[in-house]
């Protein structure tokens, strides 16, 4: 047989072959396609991604979202992230046998998941998260044993986590965090040695954790467990996790200590154990690791003291929050030495001793909460602090002046110095242009010098346009009230300044606060009259002048704040009659007029106010030439009316306010017999 004929030989057996194969390819191709097809006509796509591309005329391999094998050209991929699909995911995806990777995340899938992918054994990747997805996890995934990811999280799937994910041996992330997940966490997904990240993050999970549970986890690299219902102590054997770099077991309801054995996780990066409920001394050794950029041990009822060392041995430290604990000692008079630190946390401790200079050259630091702890001195020179944003030292027994240097702070949003035993005059604090809240209430603080009570920092702080609150109540400020309040800013929304020994009048630029929700100048000395341009304060909801020296009628301006839900005018020299038109600010909640010189009738409008539950028009001359008709009063819990010129029966509408609990009618000419159940 020559060459030639065995050449037309051989090509007579390819060609057919060839054909077959190639008829095989294309059949298998038009069956992913018609799988998809189906998937497109089961699925709400409100943006037409797939109308516009998914077309029967054009090969499968081409269609947005898909990719294909190079050998088979079969459907190895299908990713339609984060494309506002909606709808349940129909069984026909599986037979999309070929599937290596499913990605339907980021959309508004709902439903079951169909059994149907559980044939799917090909698979490697199943990300489903950011959906709507619920029903129990189902049991079949087990099934898919080559799957490495697996993340659901972000949906809304309820239950128990089956057992049987223990079956997939190759599984490296588990993603189920953000469901309604419950029961325990089977203890057998800790054997599955090639786990990487456990993420179980805010579910209702609640059990223990096994002792032995790191045994058989040496490739995990995180573990996150926070915001659960777990219990028990943080298992022994944690520490050999070698390669954990983020463990978070924080808002669980876990006992005992802190095991000396996370010491030995020297590439931890993050470490949440805050909002637990445990106890004893944090461990040394946890100081020791290198890596640690974040330390959450709050509201838990730790002890001990901080290495002087820490930030030496901890350079990369960015936060570091303790609040809620019981530490003690100094601070680490080196903590300026940790110069990536961005959160200092040590606020609700038993720290004492002086605030350390170091700590203002933190250039990276944004916020520094030191509040509700013992320490005392003067408030170190703040050089350095270009990123500070918060600043809250407030319940110490720090003293001296504040230093002019805070004005340096020109990020600063929130300074709260309050409860403390600082004096001396407030500084100017135009420079800080961000801020929004000054807290510096229950001091020792005066307004400029002790002589001519100058209250320029006020006038300072007209540059700072984002102001919300300003509270200084509690210092002996002195002086008056000054005309330029008016300019403060149109977000100020918070002044309080009660018991600060303020003179004079209330100035009518303080109508131009017309954002203000809280004005509080009671226990001042204030006198003259309530300016009618308090008209102006129209998003009003508290004003308390009590406890004052002004005079002069109620003005009816007060009837323009319909938001108004606190008013206190008591012990003033307020005369004449009470407006009827404050009958008619249906949202007030507390009305004191007390010890004033108030006459006339009650208006009748009073009683119409039927969501008020507290009203005091005690001791002023007040007469009742209407009926006192409290029967529509249905959230009343205390009327005082002692001490006016009342006379004639008590009706019988009292004793239908279920919710009274105090009436004071004393030193009336009243009779007849009260309710039995009030207390008189």
């Amino acid at each position: 047989m020559n060459y030639n004929t065995c050449f037309h030989l051989l090509l007579g057996l390819f060609i057919p072959c060839s054909v077959v194969c190639l008829a095989m390819t294309a059949r298998n191709l038009n069956s992913d396609q018609f799988v998809l097809l189906e998937f497109k006509d089961c699925i709400a796509d409100p943006q037409n991604v797939l109308a516009n591309n998914w077309s029967a005329s054009t090969s499968v391999c081409n269609w947005i979202g898909v990719s294909c094998g190079i050998i088979h050209k079969r459907v190895i991929a299908l990713n339609l992230t984060s494309m506002n699909l909606r709808g349940t995911i129909p069984p026909h995806l599986g037979n999309l046998s070929f599937l290596l990777s499913l990605d339907l995340s980021s959309n508004n899938l709902s439903g079951h998941l169909p059994k149907e992918l559980g044939k799917l054994h090909r698979l490697r990747i199943i990300q489903l998260s950011y959906n709507r997805l619920n029903g129990e996890i189902p049991a079949w995934l087990g099934n898919l044993q080559r799957v490495q990811r697996l993340e659901m999280g972000n949906n809304i799937f309820t239950g128990t986590i089956p057992q049987a994910l223990v079956n997939m041996s190759n599984l490296e992330i588990l993603n189920l965090q953000f469901n309604q997940l419950s029961g325990q966490v089977p203890y057998s997904i800790f054997k599955i040695s090639a786990l990487k990240i456990v993420s179980l993050f805010s579910n209702s999970l609640s059990g223990s954790l096994p002792n032995d549970m790191c045994q058989h986890l040496a490739k995990l690299e995180g573990l996150y467990l926070s915001r659960n219902e777990l219990s028990g102590n943080i298992p022994s054997s944690m520490g050999k996790c070698n390669n954990l770099q983020i463990l978070a077991l924080s808002y669980n309801q876990f006992t005992g200590i802190i095991p000396r054995s996370i010491g030995n996780l020297t590439r931890l990066e993050k470490l949440y154990l805050g909002l637990n409920n445990l106890e004893g001394q944090i461990p040394t050794p946890i100081f020791n690791i290198s890596s640690l950029k974040t330390i959450f041990l709050s509201n838990n009822s730790l002890s001990s003291s901080l290495p002087n060392g820490l930030c030496y041995h901890c350079p990369m430290l960015e936060g570091l929050l303790l609040e809620h604990n019981e530490l003690s000692g100094n601070i680490p008079s080196s903590m300026g030495e940790c110069y990536q630190l961005q959160i200092l946390n040590l606020a609700a401790n038993k720290f004492s001793g002086l605030i350390p200079k170091s700590i203002f050259n933190s250039t990276m630091l944004q916020g520094i909460y030191l509040n509700d702890n013992s320490l005392e001195g003067n408030l170190p020179p703040i050089t350095n602090a270009p990123k500070l944003e918060n600043l809250l030292l407030w319940r110490n027994k720090l003293s001296g002046n504040i230093p002019n240097s805070i004005s340096n702070v020109s990020m600063l949003k929130e300074l709260d110095l309050s409860d403390n035993l600082f004096s001396g005059p407030i500084p100017t604090l135009g420079n800080l242009r961000y801020l929004e809240c000054l807290h510096i209430q229950n001091n020792n603080l005066i307004a400029g010098s002790a002589i001519d009570h100058d209250w320029t920092f006020l006038s300072s702080l007209a540059n700072c346009k984002h102001l919300k609150r300003i509270i200084l109540s509690g210092n002996p400020l002195s002086g008056v009230l000054p005309t330029y309040i008016g300019n403060l800013s149109n977000s100020l929304r918070y002044f309080m300044a009660s018991n600060c020994e303020i003179i004079g009048n209330i100035p009518m630029e303080i109508g131009n606060l017309s954002s203000m929700l809280d004005l509080e100048l009671d226990y001042n000395k204030l006198s003259g009259f309530i300016p009618k341009s308090i008209r102006g304060l129209r998003k009003l909801q508290g004003l308390d002048l009590s406890s004052n020296k002004l005079e002069g009628p109620i003005s009816e301006s007060l009837c323009d704040l319909e938001s108004l839900y606190k008013l206190f005018l008591g012990l003033n020299k307020l005369h004449g009659s009470i407006p009827s038109c404050l009958g008619n600010i249906y949202s007030l909640g507390y009305l004191y007029l007390n010890s004033n010189k108030l006459s006339s009738a009650i208006p009748s409008t009073l009683w119409n106010l039927k969501d008020i539950l507290e009203i005091d028009l005690s001791s002023n001359h007040l007469i009742n030439s209407y009926a006192i008709d409290v029967g529509n009063l249905r959230s009343l819990g205390k009327l005082n009316l002692s001490r006016n010129l009342l006379m004639g029966d008590i009706l019988s509408t009292f004793g239908g306010l279920q919710t009274l609990v105090t009436l004071d009618l004393s030193n009336n000419k009243l009779y007849g017999q009260s309710p039995n159940h009030l207390v008189v």
